[in-house]
Order: C-alpha cells, then structure tokens, then sequence
C-alpha cells in the first residue's frame, strides 16, 4: 500500500497575561492592562488564520490557544480591559496631557512599518515627521488633527486585511485623514467585533473536522523547571543556578487541569492535545500530563535528538540525512498511560516564521512545497520501493502562529493562498490533525520515558529561561513568594482564589524570556513590572508585606552596548539602515564609544544578522564621512571556517601587520568597491592563490553600507560555524580591520 506524505501544521496561539493584577501605590491598577497586544493580535491574526484556511475545506491543521490569551480575549469581547493604548484612542484631542502626547509620539508607530506603515499613505506621513525630523518637531507642531489621525491609523493598521471588505472598514481605508473621536470608537468597536468571533469560529472548525484545536498549561510555565529548576543542568551542566532551588511539582498538574477545565467548557469536548510552553519537556512532566487525561504532546527536533543521541545533520539545501528518524510519531509510556509525542522541523518551521516574509509569497510557498516533496523522495529511497511511500510519515511544521505575520505583505494572506492551494491539489501531500494521525497511526517507535531530554525548542536547553543573572534573581523572587504561599495552608485555591491566580501569572515564561541576556525589547521594562506586580498581587492577597526586592527592578534596562544577534532579520540593502529592519542584529561599537583609542575611526558601529537566505552586514560611518573619499575605498570580507579540511589562502593585501587574525589564512573573500559600488567574491585555491567566482551579493551605500551575501555564495552546510573580519584597503593597500583583536562569530542557520 502506498501512503501520501502527511503534513501537520500546529500554530500556537499565545499572549502573557498584560493584565495588572492590582496592589498598593504603583500597583494599584486592578482592571488595567499594560500592553495592547492581545487585542492587536487578536484584530489581526487568530481569526484570520483559520478564515484563510476554511476556504481550503481539504486541508487539516491543529491551532493552540493559550487559556491566558483565551482568557484575555474574553476580557476585551466583555469590555473589562482597557489598555493605554485604548484609552488614549478612546480619548478626546483637547484633554491630551504633554505627557500622553509624548506617549502616543512613541508608541503609536508600534509596528512593522514596511508592512503595517508604509501601505497608508496618511500613517506613512505621520511616521516619516517623526523619523526625519524628530520626536520633540512632532509635539511641537502637530496639531489635533494630527494627533487623531496617527490613533486612528494606529488602530486600523491592526485590521487584518481579509477583513478590508467590511464596508465599513473600507470606508475609513478610503477616508484616509480627518478621523474624529467617533470614527476611533466605531473602529475600536469593530475591534471587539472581531474578537468575539475567535473562539467560536475555532470551536465550529473543530466540529467539522478541519481543525485540531489543542492547549496549553494555564499561564504558559516551564514545567520541568516548576518540577525542578536544576532541570536546567541537564543539557548546560556548568549552569548557574538560582540561589533557590524551586521544586513545586504539584503545581504541573493545577496548571493541566485549570487549562483542561477552560478547554471543555469553551469547545464542548475533552482536548486530546498538548503544547507544552516552549516545547519544554521532561521525564518529570510526563505522568502529570497523562493522568491529566491528554493524548499526545509536541516538542522540537533538537529534544528528540538529544533523547536518541543523534544529531540532526542536513545537507545544503537544508533538508534532514535521518529522515526516518525525525517524520515520526514516538510512544512514551507511563504509569498514566501512553503519551505521543511528535517532533517538529525546526528549520521548516523557522523558514515560515523567519524567511518566507521577506521573499516574493509564490516563491516562499514553492520552496516550501519543494522541501517537503524532497522530504518524500528522500523516505521513498530510504524505507520504500523507491517511487512510493509504502508506510506513513508525519512531517511536523510548529510555530508561532501571530508574530511573524507582521512581516509578510498583507499579514500573509497571499503567502497561505498561494500555499494552500498548492497543498490543496497536491496528489503526495495530505495535511492532517495530529491526532487524525495518531489515531490511524498509533506510535510503533518508543522512547524510554526516562530518556527523554529535558530540554526545549530553543537548543533542546533552558537556557532562554534560566541561568543568566537576571533571570536566576527572577526565580529567586517566585520561590520566595511560592514558599510563602506555602506556608498559608488556609490559603487554598477555593479560599484565596487571589492568591493562586497571582502565582499562576507571575510562573508564565515571559517573563523569564526577556530577562539578562539573549532577547529585548522596547517593553522589557514594562514585563520586569509585570512580573514583580503579580508577586505583589500574591503577597497581598495572603495579606504579607511585600519584600522591598519585589518593588525595585530586577535589571537596568538600559540601551544595550555590544550585543550578539537576538534573532533573524532580513533588512531591505538600501543603505538607509532603518532602525525596525536591524533591531534584532548583533552590533559592535567601533568609534566613539568604546575610548579615545577608537574615536579616530570613520566607522562608528558595525551591525550584523541573518536569515536563512543570507548574511547582512552594515556599517555606519562618522557624521560627514564621505565612503571611499573620507575614507579607505574598498571594503574586504574575509571568512574563516575553524575546524574544517579546506583550501585557505592569506589576506592578499600589502602593508598587511603580521599578527592575529589578520595572519590567518581564509577561505572566501567578498571584496567592495565604495566609489563605483561594485562587488567581486574570491575563494581560497591551490598554493595559497584565490580564484573568482560568481556572486549575487547586494550592497546598498547611502547613510550607511549595508550588503547581504547569499549563503549559497558561500556554499556552507546549515550548522557550520564561521568567523569573519572586515579589512579596510586603498588600492590593495592595507589600512585598518575590524572588529579590532576579533573575529564575528556567525553560526549558519
């Protein structure tokens, strides 16, 4: 019998808990929510999804929905949260404080403005003031008008463009400019109009079989670190550890059942499916999970891999050796009963939530197509007569369902209909629920309960969570307030249902993702308050006094330095360096910044990042530097592959100091020549020669130097680790290197 290639697509639906949970002088805000996303996110990407979807009635898929973004809704749909955003909308012109309008200066352009910006020319407008000519111009000389268009547009933005056929939508689309304190309220109630089809629009697909829809443990908590925080030991066994070891097991299966209880009473059946936060999974974990009375959880390659002690390697095109291995369901076995278990494709899942956005969608949707067509000819030469699959595979595609959205042209309606329609009259690939799945295929592969990694999606470690400085302050703060509450015995869910829901917040992950190092954002300050005034909340509700360490931030947030990069871009290379577009690179100060040894120098600051596609680099010169004029006028890159068998030849520059690492030999060499802005790529050949090869790099040199370089150019397996320096010459001449003493470290996607 011969089998299509099953495809599981699982998006996972999640917002923390924004809402303040009250308390004395700065935590007095009962009722108020501090950031605007659920409802945003909720305007502009749960509904659609599945609406996008439904018009495809042969395509399955399974969504998430966090009970605290479940929760969250609910409150908007009731008219019970207000956030600042919403109330400064809601708020009449004339009774803006200069406080507010420095606030709605800042904030109201939260957005991608290439995709949720720039397409309204009045929105465009406003944002462009800001940027050329300053936020103190705006508060200056905008007047009213200004001011309500920018709330406005700031709220319409958000609407998913399925929905721009609403007459009324369009009519304001159409309006563009003169929006009054009526129009922001209509368009804030068609806000809460949309919210309130979420829910029973997933419920109705489940009923009808198109959809899947799973859960999460209530608040989104790590739970092998609330089992045990030295569960971060076992993939890091140097971590450092909070001072306090936290070991709450009891309170995984609160979380399971307040999430199961929701799931029931929303959708009129039992779930059968489980994300667990961040993929996060243990051996600890498991029997809670299954006396719970789930079916099947998911996690990440990278957990499966650790658990057999098998590296996932690919090839160039970034497809699996293993495939056998990884498209699978797995059994683990419990005193509770047997669990699946299925493990996603990062790289896959990464190319939807990092990649796709910044490439033509039918293109995007074509290479998605072409992996998992090359995943099927792959297990037809591996486990078939090589023309049919003559056993099921499940390749598994888990992500973020929300975020990635906002970088896709039209919230990436026409990426998913391009997609699906492919999917849709595509004889070899059947995409299914994961439980249709399990159910006809029950797992025949078993992993060893207790040799399953502890680990997660990011790395198969916890490191995201726990481990840096701040985030083990952090844990020190719960464990503190969680023995506390231990200590009250009266103090019992059906008691002091108070103080439980204040615990369950302040245990979410979220909070530990943007504490120390790794991620950051423009709200970091605003989740450290967050998670302190869910504390708060607890010790006030067991009427304790709150520990001066709750009252004061966990970190300084201050603007970062030098920093590794936090995530992919895909800048635009026009060389104007927008700020949203290299938000997330790694950065180097050069100039100016680091000592007067460095203030010479006429580059100030040197950013870098990736994608999956390419590697970006800009550079950004001293006020007035006029490149290749002011200063040296060509640019070399040279890559340095560490603890790999190849040809490498030496920097082929004279005047060239003998010291490290410009002694190094390298492997490819990417040249630029500011003044007529050409490129040339090198790669290292026989008795130390280079020898030309072809390039699409692409440069852009305007207020600053920005290239991209294809890692295609380079030709580098996914996984290879490299280093970089960047070489300034004139006429071939040496003149300066940079980083000074370093080589970029740059890990292949």
């Amino acid at each position: 019998m011969s089998y299509p290639l099953h495809v599981a697509f699982i998006w996972h639906q999640h917002q923390p808990l924004y809402k303040s949970r009250g308390g004395e002088g700065s935590y007095a805000s009962e009722g108020k929510y501090r950031l605007p996303w659920v409802r945003l996110h909720g305007t502009k990407d749960y509904l659609d999804l599945v609406l996008l979807l439904e018009k495809y009635p042969k395509l399955h898929q399974t969504v998430n929905l966090v009970p605290s973004l479940i929760l969250q809704i609910e409150d908007y749909v009731a008219g019970t949260a207000i956030d600042p955003y919403l109330a400064l909308t809601l708020t009449p012109i004339e009774q803006l404080n200069s406080e507010q309008k420095a606030f709605i200066v800042e904030h109201f352009f939260d957005a991608n403005h290439h995709t949720l910006i720039d397409p309204h020319p009045r929105y465009a407008e406003l944002y462009g003031q800001r940027q050329d000519r300053g936020r103190e111009w705006c508060k200056e000389n905008w007047n009213a008008h200004d001011y309500s268009d920018l709330l406005a547009w700031h709220n319409l933005a958000w609407i998913d463009p399925l929905f721009w056929d609403d007459p009324q939508i369009g009519g304001w689309l159409e309006k563009g400019k003169g929006f009054s304190l009526s129009d922001r309220q209509q368009i804030i109630a068609k806000h809460r109009e949309i919210l309130s089809r979420i829910v029973p629009q997933h419920r109705q697909m489940q009923e009808t079989g198109q959809l899947e829809v799973i859960t999460s443990p209530y608040t989104h908590p790590i739970l092998p670190l609330l089992a045990d925080t030295n569960a971060g030991r076992v993939a890091v066994p140097q971590m450092a550890l909070p001072e306090q070891r936290f070991q709450f097991a009891e309170d995984i299966p609160r979380h399971l059942s307040r999430a199961w209880q929701m799931y029931e009473e929303r959708f009129g059946q039992a779930p059968r499916g489980l994300w667990p936060s961040e993929q996060s999974v243990s051996p600890q974990i498991l029997p809670y999970v299954a006396k719970e009375g789930f079916k099947w959880l998911c996690s990440d390659e990278a957990v499966l891999g650790w658990s057999l002690k098998h590296f996932f390697n690919r090839d160039e095109t970034g497809n699996v050796y293993d495939p056998e291995m990884l498209y699978r369901p797995y059994r683990l076995q419990t005193p509770a009963g047997d669990l699946a278990i299925v493990f996603r494709d990062h790289r896959l899942s990464d190319l939807i939530g990092f990649t796709y956005s910044a490439m033509e969608p039918k293109r995007a949707s074509s290479d998605l197509v072409g992996h998992l067509e090359a995943i099927a000819r792959s297990l037809k030469q591996r486990n078939g007569n090589g023309t049919t699959l003559e056993q099921p595979w499940l390749v598994t595609i888990a992500l973020d369902g929300e975020n990635c959205w906002e970088f896709y042209p039209q919230d990436g309606k026409p990426f998913l209909e391009t997609l699906y329609q492919t999917l849709s009259n595509h004889p070899d690939l059947k995409l299914v629920t994961v439980s249709e799945f399990t159910e006809q295929f029950p797992p025949t592969e078993t992993i060893p309960s207790e040799q399953l990694h502890s680990g997660s999606w990011v790395d198969g470690s916890f490191t995201t969570w726990i481990g840096d400085p701040a985030k083990n302050r952090a844990w020190d703060l719960l464990t503190t307030a969680r023995q506390v509450l231990a200590n009250h015995p009266e103090a019992t869910e059906d008691a002091n249902p108070q103080a439980w829901e204040a615990l369950y917040a302040a245990e979410g992950s979220d909070w530990f993702w943007w504490f120390g190092e790794g991620h950051s954002s423009n709200q970091d300050a605003m989740f450290d308050q967050l998670f302190r005034e869910h504390l708060a909340a607890l010790y006030q509700a067991l009427d304790e006094p709150i520990p001066e360490n709750v009252r004061r931030p966990i970190e300084i947030h201050a603007q970062q330095g030098d920093h590794a990069p936090q995530g992919f871009i895909h800048p635009i290379v026009d060389g104007r360096g927008d700020e949203q577009d290299w938000d997330k690179a790694g950065r180097i100060e050069v100039g100016g910044a680091r000592g007067t040894m460095h203030q010479s120098s006429e580059i100030q600051r040197l950013w870098y990042g990736l994608d999956h596609i390419n590697f970006y680099l800009r550079l950004d010169f001293r006020a007035g530097v006029r490149p290749g004029i002011d200063c040296p006028p060509e640019l070399n890159l040279f890559w340095f592959y560490a603890n790999q068998t190849m040809r490498n030849s030496p920097i082929p520059l004279v005047d060239l100091p003998d010291e490290a690492p410009l002694n190094y030999q390298f492997h490819h060499h990417l040249g630029v020549n500011l003044l007529t802005q050409t490129v040339w790529l090198q790669e290292a050949a026989d008795n130390f020669r280079w020898s030309s090869r072809a390039t699409r790099a692409q440069i852009g040199l305007d207020k600053c130097l920005e290239i991209s370089i294809p890692w295609a150019d380079l030709q580098v397996h996914p996984d290879y680790a490299l280093r970089m320096v960047a070489v300034l010459s004139d006429g071939g001449r040496y003149r300066q290197y940079l980083p000074e003493n370093a080589l970029i470290p740059i890990s292949v996607p």
